[in-house]
């Protein structure tokens, strides 16, 4: 039994992988896009995080967490909660990051995006698209 959740986990998680690096790479061009645009490095930091993941939810949805017993509608608002709180860790860390830091804002959300991503991929595979 353990191996087999060891071995599920393990599937989910390369499937997050795989779809959190294309996502990721949307969110960053869409975060240079409305940084030349003339907006705000956060306030763009900000929007760009809730437009991928609102596209990273039909990835989840279908394909990394296929076979979830919870409704779309359900499932979406649990998705934004956890998206929420990977929002507020991404913002934190993004604004310490570009004020305190020499670091390219670019540079700061790809390392922010480490610990906001696996936050975000835990929350969701705990609390959203389980089997029940």
């Amino acid at each position: 039994m353990g191996r087999l959740l060891s071995r599920h986990a393990a599937t989910l998680l390369a499937r997050n992988t795989i779809v959190s690096c294309g996502i990721f790479a949307f969110d960053i061009a869409l975060l240079w896009v409305l940084v030349q645009m003339g907006m705000g490095k956060v306030a763009a930091a900000a929007l760009a995080f809730i437009i991928a993941n609102s596209l990273h939810y039909a990835f989840g949805r279908g394909w990394i967490f296929k076979g979830t017993d919870r409704g779309l509608a359900e499932g979406y608002v649990y998705f934004l909660i956890n998206a929420g709180i990977g929002l507020m860790i991404t913002i934190s860390l993004f604004a310490a990051m570009i004020r305190w830091t020499p670091i390219n804002y670019l540079v700061a959300r790809v390392l922010v995006s480490v610990v906001s991503g696996l936050t975000v991929f835990l929350l969701n595979a705990v609390l959203n698209f389980r089997r029940l």
